[in-house]
C-alpha cells in the first residue's frame, strides 16, 4: 500500500495536482485590531463632539450633544421609522433594477462593437447629465412621486454597473478566448463559462459603487421632488426637522442614513469577497 501511494506522488510529480495551494489564516489578534480599531475611532469621534458642546457650551438649537441625538432616536422613532423604510425599499429596488439592467445590457453591447457605438452614448448621457436637473421632469412625466424618486435612484446606480460589466467582459485573456475557439465553444458558451466569470471582479467593484448611490440618489430625488406626507423618505425629515429647528432629530435622521450606508457598503463588499477570495488576488490575502 505503501509501494503504491509513493509511486502515484512520483507519477504526479511536476503537474497541478502535485501544487498546494497556501492559505494564509488571519491571527486571532489581527481579527480582533480590526474590529476594535474602527470602534474606538468611532467613540473618539462622539468623545471629541461631546467635548466640543461641553467645553464651548453649544446650545442645543445650534449642535445637539450626542445624548441628544440618542433620545431623539429614541422618542422619535415612530416618526423616522417608517421614513427610513421608505428610503431603504426606493435603494434596494432601485439597485436590483440597476443590476439587471446593467449586466444584461452590458452582455448585449459587447456582442458587437456597433451595438455599443449606438446604445452606450446615451448612457453616458444620462451619467453626466445632473440627478437635480432630471428629477424635475421626472416627477412630471411618472405616474406618482414613488416611480420618478425610484427611476432617479436607477438611472445614478445604473451607469457604474454598466461600464464596469463592459469593461469586465471586454478584458477576457485572448490567450483563453483563443482556446475555446479552438474547442469549438459558441458564443453563448464562451460567455457563460469565460467572459462573465473573468469579469466578476469588474462586477464587485460596480455593485459597491452602484449600492452607495442608489442610497444618496434616493435622498438627493427626495429634496429634489420635495415629497412630504406619509410616503415620504428620510430626505423629507431631514427637510422637516431644519424648518422646525428640531436638531436632535435632523441629527438622528443624518445617522440613521450614514448606518444605512455603511450596511449596504458592508454587504456588497461581503459579496464581493464570497464571490473573489478562492481565486481573485484583490480578495486574497497575500504571504508576505
Amino acid at each position: 500500500m505503501t509501494d503504491a501511494v509513493q509511486t502515484a506522488n512520483v507519477a504526479e510529480a511536476g503537474t497541478d495536482s502535485a501544487v498546494a495551494i497556501a492559505v494564509v489564516r488571519t491571527s486571532t489578534i489581527e481579527k480582533i485590531l480590526r474590529v476594535v480599531i474602527p470602534v474606538t475611532m468611532v467613540a473618539l469621534a462622539i468623545g471629541l463632539w461631546q467635548l466640543h458642546i461641553t467645553v464651548n457650551q453649544v446650545p442645543r438649537y445650534i449642535m445637539p450633544a450626542p445624548g441628544d441625538v440618542i433620545m431623539a432616536l429614541y422618542s422619535d422613532w415612530d416618526t423616522l421609522s417608517p421614513s427610513l423604510l421608505v428610503t431603504l425599499r426606493i435603494t434596494f429596488l432601485a439597485l436590483g433594477i440597476a443590476l439587471v439592467g446593467g449586466v444584461g445590457l452590458a452582455i448585449i453591447l459587447v456582442q458587437s462593437k456597433w451595438i455599443e457605438l449606438a446604445i452606450f452614448p446615451f448612457a453616458v448621457i444620462l451619467q453626466v447629465t445632473p440627478m437635480i436637473a432630471i428629477a424635475p421632469l421626472l416627477i412630471i412625466y411618472m405616474p406618482d412621486t414613488q416611480s420618478a424618486l425610484l427611476t432617479c435612484a436607477f438611472v445614478v446606480a445604473f451607469f457604474p454597473i454598466l461600464s464596469n460589466m463592459v469593461a469586465g467582459l471586454k478584458s477576457v485573456d485572448h490567450n483563453l478566448l483563443n482556446l475555446f475557439e479552438l474547442y469549438g465553444a459558441n458564443r453563448w458558451q464562451t460567455l457563460i463559462y469565460l467572459k462573465l466569470p473573468a469579469s466578476l471582479p469588474y462586477f464587485a467593484a460596480g455593485l459597491r459603487i452602484g449600492g452607495g448611490l442608489s442610497l444618496i440618489a434616493a435622498v438627493v430625488a427626495e429634496f429634489a421632488a420635495g415629497s412630504a406626507g406619509k410616503g415620504s423618505g428620510l430626505a423629507f425629515r431631514l427637510l422637516e426637522s431644519g424648518y422646525r429647528l428640531n436638531y436632535p432629530r435632523l441629527y438622528a435622521a443624518l445617522i440613521l442614513l450614514m448606518i444605512t450606508g455603511v450596511a449596504i457598503f458592508a454587504a456588497t463588499s461581503l459579496i464581493a469577497w464570497l464571490l473573489l477570495h478562492r481565486w481573485h488576488e484583490s480578495a486574497m490575502k497575500r504571504e508576505n
